[in-house]
C-alpha cells in the first residue's frame, strides 16, 4: 500500500528511521519488496532522475505498481530523489509520487529558499511533501559531484531560517556523510552534535541522512577478488543509523550498498559460470542476497518489526 511519506514519519519519529532505497529495475524491486516483507518494515522507494531516465519513467512506474499489487502487506511511500525543479515539478504534476526531493543546495542560501519554496508551493496543492537540502555533501551519486574542499556541514540557525521560509516537511541535512563509496578515509562519521543542535531548533521536524550506504568490506573484498578493482572505500557505521533516529533523523538513504551487492552477485557468479550466459539466473541470485541485505539494514534502522504499527497508524489517518 502506497502512503504519504510523512504518514511514514509521523509513527518513525523518535524511535526508528525508514529506509529509503534507491531502484533501477524490477530485480531491485523485488529484491527490496521481499526484504522489506521479511522485516516487517516500512519503507521508502526512491527514483533519482537517472533512474527515470535509464529506460523510461513509465516502466518504474508500472513495476512499483505491480509490486504493489503482488505485495498487497507492504507499506511504502514513492519519493523522487535528488531532482532539479523542473523535475521535482514535474513529478508533483504526475501524482504518482508520496513526496519529491528538491536539491538547490549547490545554489546560495537566497537561491535555495527561491527554489525550494516555489516547488513547496506547487506540491502541496497537490497534497504532496517536500523534502529539501541545506548544506553540501561531499562524493559522487549520479550526475552530482561536489569535491571535499567544498563540502559545508549545515548550521542549525541556517536550517531553522530555511524551514520557516520554505515550509518545506523535512531537511537533508549534512552531518558529515558523503555519496558514492568513497565516504572516509579514516575513523569518521556522523556529527551527532550537529543532529542535536538541528533537531533542538526544530523539535519534532523529520531530518534525513543521505549519502547514508555502509559499504560493507565483505562486499567490497569479494568483488576485488572476483576481478573488480574497488579500493580504499569506507562507508557509515551501520550501528549509527538508530542512535541518529533517535535525534529525529527519519528518513535514512541507501543506494550504493544495493549497487556492490548487485555488483558482486554478477562478478561472482560469471566468474564461477564463464559458460553462463542466461541473465535470469544471476537474477534470481541477486534478488535473493537483496532481500537478505534490505531485511538487515532494516533491522539497524530499527524499522524492522514496525510494520503492522505503521500500517495501524496509516489507516488511522485515512
Amino acid at each position: 500500500m502506497i502512503v504519504p511519506t510523512s504518514t511514514l514519519f509521523e509513527h518513525a519519529y523518535g524511535k526508528y528511521a525508514v529506509g529509503a532505497y534507491n531502484i533501477n529495475n524490477l530485480e531491485q524491486a523485488m529484491g527490496l519488496f521481499r526484504g522489506c516483507i521479511d522485516s516487517q518494515a516500512p519503507f521508502i522507494i526512491q527514483i533519482s532522475k537517472g533512474a527515470r531516465s535509464y529506460t523510461d519513467k513509465r516502466m518504474l512506474e508500472a513495476i512499483i505498481r505491480a509490486a504493489d499489487v503482488i505485495f498487497p502487506e507492504a507499506l511504502f511511500a514513492v519519493h523522487l530523489d535528488h531532482g532539479d525543479e523542473a523535475t521535482a515539478l514535474e513529478c508533483v504534476e504526475s501524482g504518482f509520487y508520496s513526496s519529491v526531493m528538491i536539491d538547490a543546495s549547490h545554489h546560495s542560501f537566497d537561491e535555495n529558499v527561491a527554489i525550494t519554496k516555489r516547488v513547496v508551493d506547487a506540491a502541496h496543492a497537490r497534497g504532496i511533501s517536500v523534502e529539501a537540502e541545506l548544506g553540501m555533501l561531499g562524493g559522487v551519486e549520479e550526475d552530482i559531484q561536489v569535491d571535499e574542499k567544498n563540502v559545508c556541514l549545515t548550521d542549525p540557525d541556517e536550517a531553522l531560517a530555511f524551514v520557516k521560509a520554505t515550509g518545506c516537511d523535512s531537511l537533508a541535512c549534512a552531518i558529515g556523510t558523503s555519496h558514492g563509496a568513497f565516504k572516509f578515509s579514516g575513523q569518521q562519521g556522523i556529527h551527532f552534535d550537529r543532529v542535536k543542535a538541528i533537531q533542538e531548533l526544530l523539535p519534532n521536524y523529520p531530518l534525513v541522512m543521505h549519502g547514508s550506504s555502509s559499504v560493507p568490506q565483505d562486499e567490497v573484498a569479494r568483488i576485488n577478488e572476483a576481478g573488480g578493482d574497488i579500493r580504499g572505500s569506507k562507508g557509515v557505521d551501520p550501528e549509527q543509523y538508530l542512535p541518529a533516529a533517535l535525534l529525529g533523523v527519519c528518513k535514512v538513504n541507501i543506494d550504493t550498498d544495493g549497487r556492490l551487492v548487485w555488483t558482486r552477485v554478477h562478478r561472482e557468479f560469471f566468474r564461477d559460470k564463464p559458460g553462463e550466459f542466461d541473465l535470469r539466473p544471476p537474477g534470481k541470485v541477486f534478488m535473493a542476497e537483496y532481500a537478505k541485505f534490505i531485511a538487515s539494514r532494516n533491522t539497524y534502522l530499527g524499522s524492522a518489526g514496525q510494520l503492522e504499527g505503521a500500517r495501524a497508524h496509516a489507516v488511522s489517518k485515512g
